[in-house]
């Protein structure tokens, strides 16, 4: 690891703490996902995370997503007690829910999350087809991730983003103070008996304030940290409904130093849903030029509602890809959502 970066950002060690008593005000909301990709692109983990929301302190919203590359999917979507928030030292270092718990072990450096209970036994094409439902089964795993790159900030890589996080419904939708971080990981996931261990990367979303979703129009994000120590990430949401550019904000981290501010100028933006290897390669634009990365999704988990909403949230995709960059493969993160209404289906 290169010990010339600043893992911190800038940002102070309390901001990785969570919070230990119910907030006052009961909008606020706590939380902390993973995204997790095997080097060898088996097994994904495309959002695992932690909801606390004031309004229901004693049990959080816990998500699980476990992908394989031969289609099976293990998921869960419930709430669960809260955890004790104290750590060893007595800060309040830990969130967690029902079987699943996340810590945070050194501030910018060494983060867990661990789970034991059961999830949802289903395929990429049972969930295509809005068939969420299957056999319970025992699932365990356990994450240790070292922090690789710093901290992306949202809003404060481009005065563009930070205004329209800040006078538009964008920065609702993005839910308050938020940041997000490239990592390497180490740990197991078990599935019915069967014990699978790995090396790979990833990266996790730190974010407390405010979250409204109605009326969201979609979005697309995507992230991965390849074996140089170069990476990228960004998050753009679809043009408005007028047809108005929205919230388009990235970088481009080159292995050493900070992060250079990037805008995405092609993204694959969900037109279609379909089932895996889908072409989702991208195009950063920054002072360094354009970058070209190529992009094959592995593993998709989808979250499909009411096909005739308007409400982009009714089709949710969290899945893996197969990046290339330069000669460079990584596996990483991407996540897209638009109004059911708007998409094609192909089987």
């Amino acid at each position: 690891m290169n010990t010339s970066i600043d893992l911190t950002g800038g940002l102070d060690d309390g901001r990785e703490l969570f919070f230990a008593d119910r907030p006052d005000d009961r909008q606020m909301r706590d939380s902390a996902s993973f995204w997790v990709y095997d080097d060898a692109g088996l097994v994904t983990l495309p959002r695992i995370g932690v909801e606390a929301a004031a309004s229901n302190w004693d049990l959080h919203q816990y998500q699980v997503n476990i992908a394989f590359a031969d289609g099976r999917v293990f998921r869960v979507r419930e709430k669960g007690r809260r955890h004790s928030p104290l750590g060893p030292d007595g800060r309040p270092s830990v969130l967690g829910a029902g079987p699943l718990e996340f810590r945070c072990v050194e501030p910018f450096r060494l983060l867990t999350a661990s789970f034991e209970g059961e999830a949802a036994k289903t395929t990429t094409a049972d969930l295509l087809n809005r068939n969420s439902d299957g056999p319970r089964v025992p699932v365990r795993f356990h994450i240790e991730a070292t922090l690789v790159v710093p901290p992306w900030i949202n809003g404060e890589l481009s005065s563009e983003a930070a205004h329209v996080l800040e006078s538009t419904v964008e920065g609702a939708f993005l839910g308050g103070a938020r940041y997000e971080q490239l990592f390497r990981v180490k740990g197991f996931v078990r599935v019915e008996g069967e014990e699978y261990r790995f090396t790979g990367t990833g990266t996790r979303v730190r974010r407390q304030g405010h979250r409204e979703m109605a009326g969201f129009w979609g979005q697309c994000q995507q992230s991965a940290v390849f074996p140089s120590g170069r990476g990228f990430g960004y998050i753009a949401h679809r043009p408005r409904p007028n047809g108005e550019d929205s919230y388009n904000e990235g970088y481009v981290f080159t292995g050493d130093g900070a992060l250079v501010p990037a805008r995405v100028v092609h993204a694959p933006w969900l037109t279609t849903l379909q089932p895996g290897n889908e072409d989702v390669s991208l195009v950063l634009d920054s002072e360094l030029g354009r970058v070209e990365i190529g992009g094959e999704t592995v593993t998709s988990v989808f979250n499909l509602g009411d096909p005739t909403s308007s409400n982009a949230l009714a089709a949710l995709v969290q899945g893996g890809v197969r990046y290339t960059w330069d000669g460079e493969e990584a596996y990483g993160a991407i996540e897209r959502s638009a109004p059911p209404k708007e998409l094609t289906w192909t089987a």
